[in-house]
């Protein structure tokens, strides 16, 4: 009997250690479970910084001035007018872009519109006294303007180099005059008398020419394109 008990006495300590072998056996090969953190309550630390880098500087660079230039004197003009312009020769000698780079009695002689008025200065000696002055205007009147005077009385002019020169220094004034500069009412001229300007933007008259083609520019002269020749009062 006693050998009976120690018997069953083994068999279920046996048992009892067997079973959770038999337990651990019944997990899928190579998994173990999974550890118990710690502190389930405890969230998982935070990154140590989840935001995208920001560039040193995301606005677009600003360009020192993105305004347009003021022209100098708004509201001016500064291109020539008039209806006689068009007949210019558009490039070469005598166009706007050729004057531009000669003194005026130069720029007058490769003209084709101020031939007569080119020969009346040749005559009277006056192209380098224009060519040298700083900054003047010239009322230049066209061939059309010379054909209106009665040829025996051009022809006693050109012939008088005095009178001549009179009436070419009639014709020019101090200064480069802009359009809104001639309503001024008169100008002094290097003769000496002084000429009636009326009208404004782009009609005018002088004394009693009209201005055809204005605000032509030489290296030295603004030059103003007229329809009659002015006589000295």
């Amino acid at each position: 009997m006693e050998k009976k008990a120690l018997l069953a006495s083994a068999l279920t300590v046996l048992a009892m250690t067997a079973l959770p072998a038999a337990q651990a056996g019944a997990m899928s090969p190579g998994l173990s479970p999974a550890p118990v953190p710690t502190d389930t309550g405890a969230s998982p630390p935070a990154p140590t910084d989840m935001t995208s880098p920001s560039p040193t500087d995301m606005t677009s660079p600003s360009p020192t001035d993105m305004t347009s230039p003021s022209p100098t004197g708004t509201g001016a003009m500064t291109e020539p007018f008039g209806p006689a312009c068009a007949s210019l020769p558009a490039t070469g000698e005598g166009s706007l872009e050729d004057m531009a780079g000669k003194p005026v009695a130069d720029a007058v002689a490769s003209n084709p519109e101020l031939s007569t008025l080119n020969d009346a200065i040749k005559q009277a000696g006056v192209a380098e006294t224009l060519n040298s002055a700083e900054d003047v205007t010239v009322f230049a009147p066209t061939n059309d303007a010379f054909d209106k005077v009665p040829k025996d009385t051009l022809d006693k002019l050109l012939a008088d180099k005095e009178e001549l020169t009179k009436v070419l220094t009639y014709h020019v004034v101090e200064g480069k005059k802009t359009p809104e500069n001639l309503t001024e009412g008169t100008l002094t001229t290097l003769q000496g008398g002084t000429l009636t300007v009326e009208g404004s933007g782009e009609e005018f008259t002088i004394d009693d020419a009209k201005i055809v083609c204005g605000n032509i520019q030489t290296a030295n002269a603004t030059v103003y394109l007229i329809d009659g020749v002015l006589m000295p009062k």
